[in-house]
């Protein structure tokens, strides 16, 4: 069903069958940039709002993202009159005597995340952005890229951006060797994990960021670099691996498990479905490929991402400052455009030519070592159990990484209120709290482990209050355990799934003395206690609007707890569905507390640590 605000959606009927509609769709979405460029066509300006970096390098951005869709149409000799616009600007940018100048690039800048989509397009359509160009600009250009390739690049993701920079000064005659590329790709294969999965840098971070990143940028690499490359067949075997366990976070409506930073990039999450199009790598049937890549599109077609006059808003589900990152300035979200990329491919590719095929059913629970994660389905809706992840210095790192429950339909809360312990969402979460004002939740752990089927961690609220907490499936149900050992009295709130309520208050509600569960529209969700001697308070919470990322206005079942000094354990069970009738039908039949007996044989002889937290083989820098 089409939202009720995407009527600025330029492409909002688009069937996006044929390879013809997703370049309709892209050029209907870039036409809503035209008006913004600066007249020397070398910079986007398109909002007020902020980021980290200089106005110079986010005007740089809304120039630069847009080509890793446009570039594909350049190649093939079309759009021409656009085409050269972007060489226009390119030399205007890359001028330091022109008034659009960019600025020069210096270590860790944001302009050579930027200068990674001007090398693609650059490798790209050489004969539309470079060979038209005078001498002094291509030998300008050159310089500006031979500068920003000296520069440090952060050490994460951002090491792909110097790599395709080298590529870039390589294929067009101004380096005569990669050994400064290879140099980058042997360090960012010191964060891969295993499996197709990789770090993104040497921290604890295994996101939604891995495919449309590292193996995005990996799989572009594999076009370009010469056909003796060794890293080449590399990439391609770990697309391979991947693919297999990245589809399981694909739901059957297309939505892709929003997890981790940088959620604003929106359809960019499906870019890694197009980078192996884009890179001819049949990992999966085609059709199957096929239906990835355009069920998401047609999912985010339905959503209310665009302002009015048609740009991308900030946001995800909808426009939402609240969930973004200090990077995110106004023209962040076109990094969407790397989607585009299967545009690369002629109507003839097998890809364009296959029947779109469904996803395969996920029929039980799937246990994925790397990120320590718990996939299964709902409804044709895909869920994770997560053993919590760590990023720090992240606005809402503990609700992006740390939280115990993920959705492709709901999503996930970021709270807006350090002292909103009786405001507060708290989905997926266990908060505690001394006053019942300021609270803490699970931000990273001390310990994570995994078997088949279960996850445990070790986290510390504070210094001296112990939480080990066990998550597992059961069923349709999502199930919870933690003992909790603290020296004073303490206040709890456990919650449920967020659902979204188009009303002032949600359809119908119950609560017993041990469990609450609400229904509005379309989906159920409630929580269940499943032990008993604690007084609990259950609360149907209304969280402030605009927390939730892909709803405005949620409500939550919630378990309110007080607990005193000592040790006690809490078990509850969560239940959700898109179909209520569904959903009141099976919370008659609830799991038992007896699902959790023999866990603790079983992790500790079978329990293994998540790979993403075990940092013993990561090298420093220069090692």
């Amino acid at each position: 069903m089409t939202s009720r605000y995407a009527f600025a959606c330029p492409w909002a009927d688009n069937p996006l069958q044929s390879r013809a509609d997703l370049q309709s769709a892209m050029m209907q979405s870039f036409e809503a940039l035209l008006p913004w460029f600066s007249p020397g066509f070398a910079r986007v300006r398109l909002a007020a709002t902020g980021a980290h970096f200089d106005p110079d390098a986010a005007e740089l951005e809304g120039f630069a993202r847009p080509l890793w869709g446009l570039a594909a149409i350049f190649e093939r000799g079309e759009a021409s009159a656009l085409a050269a616009r972007y060489r226009e600007g390119l030399g205007h940018g890359m001028d330091p005597e022109h008034q659009d100048f960019w600025g020069w690039p210096v270590d860790r800048d944001q302009r050579l995340v930027e200068l990674a989509a001007i090398a693609y397009a650059l490798l790209m359509a050489p004969q539309a952005l470079w060979e038209p160009l005078s001498s002094e600009t291509r030998r300008n250009i050159a310089s500006y890229l031979g500068y920003a390739s000296g520069c440090q690049f952060v050490d994460n993701n951002w090491q792909f951006f110097g790599v395709l920079i080298d590529l870039a000064l390589f294929n067009l005659g101004y380096s005569n060797e990669l050994e400064t590329a290879h140099s980058r790709l042997a360090r960012l294969d010191t964060f891969y994990l295993g499996n197709g999965w990789y770090r993104d840098g040497p921290r604890q971070c295994v996101d939604h960021y891995i495919p449309f990143a590292m193996h995005f940028y990996g799989l572009i690499y594999t076009r370009f670099a010469p056909q003796s490359d060794p890293w080449r067949e590399r990439y391609v075997e770990r697309a391979r691996m991947l693919a297999q366990q990245f589809r399981l976070w694909c739901a059957d409506s297309g939505a892709i498990l929003p997890y981790g930073r940088s959620l604003t990039y929106r359809f960019a999450c499906g870019s890694f479905w197009a980078a192996l199009v884009f890179a001819d790598v049949e990992v999966l049937p085609w059709g199957e490929i096929k239906g990835y890549l355009l069920r998401h599109l047609r999912w985010w077609q339905r959503q209310p991402i665009l302002d009015r006059d048609g740009v991308l808003s900030i946001g995800y589900g909808y426009p939402n400052l609240m969930m973004s990152e200090g990077y995110n300035s106004p023209g962040s979200p076109y990094w969407a455009f790397k989607s585009f990329v299967a545009l690369a491919q002629p109507e003839s590719h097998p890809f364009w030519q296959a029947m779109e095929t469904v996803a395969p059913l996920l029929e039980s629970p799937v246990t994925l070592p790397e990120p320590g994660m718990i996939l299964f389905d709902r409804d044709g809706e895909r869920f994770a159990l997560a053993v919590g992840q760590y990023r720090p210095n992240q606005r809402g790192t503990a609700e992006k990484y740390a939280k115990f429950s993920y959705a492709t339909r709901y999503g996930f809360s970021i709270e807006n209120d350090e002292r909103g312990f009786e405001s507060n969402a708290f989905d997926g979460v266990l908060a505690l709290s001394e006053d019942g004002l300021h609270y803490r939740v699970r931000e990273s752990c001390d310990q994570a482990l995994w078997i088949e089927g279960a996850l445990r961690s070790v986290w510390h609220p504070w210094p001296d209050v112990m939480v080990e907490t066990t998550l597992m499936t059961d069923g349709l149900w999502e199930l919870r355990q933690h003992r909790i050992t603290t020296p004073r009295p303490l206040l709890l709130a456990e919650g449920g799934t967020a659902i979204p309520i188009e009303g002032h208050e949600p359809d119908r509600t119950e609560e017993t003395s041990s469990s609450v569960w609400v229904v509005d529209d379309s989906d159920f969700s409630g929580i269940l206690a499943l032990n008993g001697g604690l007084e609990i308070l259950p609360k149907v919470q209304r969280p402030p609007a605009n927390t939730n990322i892909v709803f405005p206005r949620t409500c939550v079942p919630q378990l309110r707890y007080h607990i005193a000094s000592g040790k006690v354990t809490l078990r509850c069970a969560i239940l959700t569905s898109t179909n209520p009738d569904k959903g009141l039908s099976q919370w008659r039949i609830p799991p038992r507390a007896e699902c959790f007996e023999g866990l603790d044989d079983r992790f500790a002889t079978q329990g293994r640590e998540v790979p993403a937290f075990d940092m013993r083989e990561y090298h420093s820098p220069g090692a």
